[in-house]
């Protein structure tokens, strides 16, 4: 198998192993996207921990990497036998959206969701569990309002986009799978994502909020994002959508604030709105300059523990501060 980079094991404590059950060892995992920014941060975890995720790989990749090679319209017999899959497979959406690019979007979540539930609930031996990515892009842009997992759809591309992400794993509920769907906030880490972009512009003092800064900005820390997930998939009887978010959201304005105080450089210069939409269009109102105040209230009521529910320890924690 293609060895990669070794996760930097300062992120991790000793409490982090004693949480993972004797259980996982013995678990067949499937993981889409396992080379996408979340997919492989998992994978490394649990491979530190001597838990073995299979990569679901849609060509053939010669001697490179070891896993099963399926795409839609195949026999889905490789699929057979798994304990559980970890779909996190989507093509980007920080990218100006031209109507190749929403074809591309769509077909990379909902076109694809609804092909691989659809061959796994064919398989003789469904998987037990299906932790499925979604996005709190479900709520649209709401202001202050507060959300959770009981708050209604917005409106919008992202929000539509993400009902109908949700709703392609219908063919694996109907088989008896049981569904998690994983509304991801900003998932802040320092190699890749939202923070690797931002951080050498900051460290030149050159960040600021953007559009004003009083929209609200869902985040939650890597390791926190990883955790909630092998919380879900040990968790009897979790189904449906679960908001992974860090328990504080912070404004815009809040967030470069606190990500200039763990540099410890000004962060000062605002990016304003219009120019962001002269460059991205409809992404940029929609993502960058949108607001949603989710909390992750079904994830608490579960007992999870985050470890970085403060904003500043986490990017403190991920700068190295």
């Amino acid at each position: 198998m293609r060895k990669r980079p070794p996760l930097s094991m300062s992120l991790y404590n000793i409490s982090d192993v004693c949480q993972i059950t004797f259980a996982f060892f013995a678990m067949k995992i499937i993981l889409t996207g396992s080379h996408g920014f979340l997919g492989t941060a998992f994978s490394q975890f649990l491979a530190v921990k001597g838990i073995t995720t299979i990569p679901l790989l849609r060509h053939e990749n010669g001697q490179r990497e070891e896993g099963i090679v399926w795409r839609p319209g195949v026999d889905p017999k490789c699929l057979d036998g798994a304990d559980a899959v970890v779909h996190l497979a989507g093509a980007r959406i920080d990218r100006r959206w031209t109507p190749a690019v929403r074809r591309e979007i769509e077909s990379s979540r909902v076109d694809f969701t609804r092909a691989l539930c659809g061959a796994l609930a064919a398989v003789p031996h469904p998987p037990a569990r299906l932790l499925c990515a979604s996005a709190i892009g479900y709520y649209g842009d709401r202001g202050e309002e507060t959300l959770d997992e009981q708050s209604s759809q917005g409106a919008g591309f992202l929000a539509d986009l993400t009902a109908a992400w949700e709703a392609a794993a219908e063919p694996a509920r109907r088989a008896g799978i049981r569904i998690v769907h994983l509304r991801l906030g900003v998932v802040l880490g320092r190699e890749r994502g939202a923070l690797a972009r931002l951080l050498p512009l900051f460290r030149l003092g050159l960040g600021g909020p953007v559009g004003g800064g009083r929209q609200y900005m869902s985040w939650i820390h890597r390791d926190d994002a990883i955790g909630a997930m092998l919380h879900l998939l040990e968790l009897p009887n979790a189904a449906g959508p679960y908001n992974l978010t860090a328990p504080q959201p912070a404004t815009n304005k809040e967030f470069a604030r606190a990500l200039g105080r763990a540099l410890r450089r000004p962060a000062v210069l605002p990016v304003p709105g219009f120019a962001l939409r002269a460059v991205f269009g409809e992404m940029a109102s929609e993502t960058l300059l949108a607001s949603a105040r989710a909390l992750p209230q079904r994830l608490m009521d579960s007992g999870f523990a985050f470890r970085f529910p403060d904003l500043d320890a986490a990017l403190r924690n991920l700068v190295g501060a």
